[in-house]
């Protein structure tokens, strides 16, 4: 037997060191000073250890809890129409692009990802123009094909809004889940394919019985990222509907509360620690989201025993 120790492989501590050091920097370093600025509060300018009386504010003071459990709801519901509108859309529009039938294939896929590269702040502010019932297109686009009747101000409607903005938002970014399955039926094999013609599942039949149990893994990664992404909103909001979310914060989510709360906006003063508690919070539901994927769900979606 040699007693050679096994040799350290420099090679591999120096090509990772920077990208380490980065990371560390810009990404593990401030979530831990986020994580220490919760924990104090400011009496008469004075940096004092609150433990955790910053989050029993938060969620269970009126002054704090009322707005974090609104901007809660609102974030859910944004997610749930881009899980239920934009992904289904996304897999749709892939499905048929998929098809070898399907000619033009990369205009298509061209007109449909575009959206996804266009900034927030355009796209805020273009759909606001868009909708406005004084210098609007819609109320004459509706007009022009016998719907005008239909035409609300959405965005100045409490009940409207969010909604609207959550399609905005669906709108813009339902090339990515579209690309992303597009990318996964691309890799299913002929072979499995043709398997199923001798059996006589074509067409949709083939999608649904073949296809769609094989593209499960794309569409679990597409569902937390979509997730993640929503949880982390604040652009689309903020453009069109500035910080304080309007009307009468029916379009507040967290980003948007987390915004106020830590900057502070026209006569509220910015609190870094009330912000910092509710981007721990944040954080805190983020992870609980991803870790019910990781050990909940992927596992299933790879063997596909639902």
């Amino acid at each position: 037997m040699s007693d050679r120790k096994p040799r350290i492989r420099w090679h591999i501590v120096v090509f990772l060191a920077p990208a380490v050091a980065v990371y560390s920097a810009f990404m593990v370093f401030p979530l831990f000073n986020t994580l220490r600025l919760a924990l104090y509060t400011e009496v008469d300018n004075v940096r004092q250890f609150a433990g955790l009386e910053n989050f029993r504010r938060l969620f269970f003071d009126p002054l704090w809890a009322d707005a974090f459990w609104n901007a809660l709801g609102n974030n859910v519901w944004f997610f749930v129409i881009h899980m239920l509108v934009q992904n289904p859309i996304g897999i749709l529009l892939a499905a048929i692009l998929s098809h070898p039938a399907i000619r033009f294939v990369s205009f298509y896929r061209s007109v449909f990802f575009i959206p996804t590269i266009l900034s927030f702040v355009i796209v805020g502010f273009a759909w606001k123009l868009i909708l406005s019932p004084i210098w609007g297109i819609a109320p004459a686009l509706l007009d022009a094909v016998g719907l005008k009747s239909l035409y609300a101000p959405w965005l100045g409607k409490e009940e409207y809004a969010l909604t609207t903005l959550a399609l905005v938002s669906v709108w813009q970014f339902v090339g990515i889940p579209m690309m992303l399955i597009y990318a996964a039926l691309l890799t299913i094999p002929d072979e499995i394919l043709e398997a199923g013609e001798i059996d006589g599942i074509t067409g949709w039949s083939a999608f649904w019985k073949i296809k769609l149990p094989l593209i499960l893994p794309a569409i679990g990664i597409i569902s937390i990222l979509t997730f993640v992404g929503n949880f982390n909103a604040f652009d689309l909001i903020y453009a069109a509907q500035g910080a304080l979310a309007g009307p009468n914060f029916s379009t507040d989510i967290l980003g948007t509360f987390l915004y106020r709360t830590f900057f502070g906006f026209q006569l509220q003063l910015g609190d870094p620690h009330m912000g910092a508690a509710i981007a721990t919070a944040m954080f805190g539901i983020i992870l609980v989201g991803v870790c019910i994927y990781l050990f909940g769900i992927q596992t299933r979606l790879r063997r596909y025993q639902f």
